[in-house]
């Protein structure tokens, strides 16, 4: 935690996204980091927690999990994510539909998912806290992995705490624009994983084929005023993080208002 917060600042960021995952925030479904600490931490740097993200892709804490225990120690693991998203000062917490088997239907999985979210936009509205959701590639899930998937499942779940963000490598393997996602979802939209790719890879900027320049001006066209969190996942960073960090402040600062 000490190595990821050093890094940030020296980067020049001042707000992070914060990765619920170990060895830097323990959780599981009966307890988690003291959140104080990590504020304190953070708060020493100048730093601001802006959104925190629960680790929900790799096994076993699935939000549509398809066996009942797993389900159920899922959704103690999820609610105490929106808990220490509270406690960490934190107003948003980033999350996916979750995945199903791949030889049952999607609606089977898609209803494991709703009833999942449902739950914890109600814990979101009484911590204070909006989760927002993303869409996922095809090979990680059937559930939500467009843009009409992910409208569909806004309109069902109906709370203020739900809403969505986009995924840019998500988009552009499902052949979207931002333009389509603000056209369509509009305010709903309030987080960008916003990356770079080829469309695949969860790239740093400068690495993939994404058009920077024209992004950010399509997010300033409609008036977007969320964060841009830098989900950098591909292990050709692994080594050098920090490194990867600069470089991406690097390609920002010519966007960044100095006023």
């Amino acid at each position: 935690m000490d190595y990821f917060l050093d890094s940030v600042e020296k980067a020049g960021m001042r707000t992070v996204e914060l990765w619920g995952g170990a060895p830097h925030f323990y959780m599981d479904a009966l307890s988690y980091t003291d959140c104080t600490s990590v504020r304190r931490k953070a708060a020493a740097r100048g730093l601001t927690i802006g959104a925190f993200t629960p680790e929900s892709i790799i096994y076993p804490y699935n939000i549509a999990a398809p066996d009942p225990e797993q389900f159920a120690k899922s959704k103690s693991y999820f609610t105490n994510a929106v808990k220490a998203t509270s406690e960490l000062g934190c107003k948003l917490m980033t999350v996916n539909s979750g995945y199903g088997y791949l030889n049952e239907t999607k609606e089977e999985a898609w209803a494991r998912s709703a009833d999942m979210l449902s739950h914890l936009a109600r814990t979101a509205e009484q911590e204070g806290v909006v989760i927002a959701m993303e869409a996922l590639r095809p090979e990680e899930s059937q559930i939500v992995t467009t843009l009409a998937d992910a409208k569909r499942m806004l309109d069902e779940i109906a709370s203020p705490a739900f809403r969505l963000m986009v995924d840019t490598t998500a988009m552009g393997i499902a052949g979207e624009t931002l333009e389509q996602w603000f056209d369509a979802a509009g305010e709903s939209i309030v987080h960008l994983h916003f990356i770079d790719g080829n469309p695949y890879g969860h790239l740093a900027w400068g690495d993939g084929t994404f058009p920077l320049a024209s992004m950010i001006q399509t997010l300033n066209d409609y008036g977007y005023q969320g964060l841009l969190g830098q989900e950098i996942t591909d292990f050709r960073y692994y080594e050098h993080p920090d490194e990867t960090d600069r470089r991406i402040m690097e390609a920002f600062e010519k966007y960044i208002g100095k006023d």
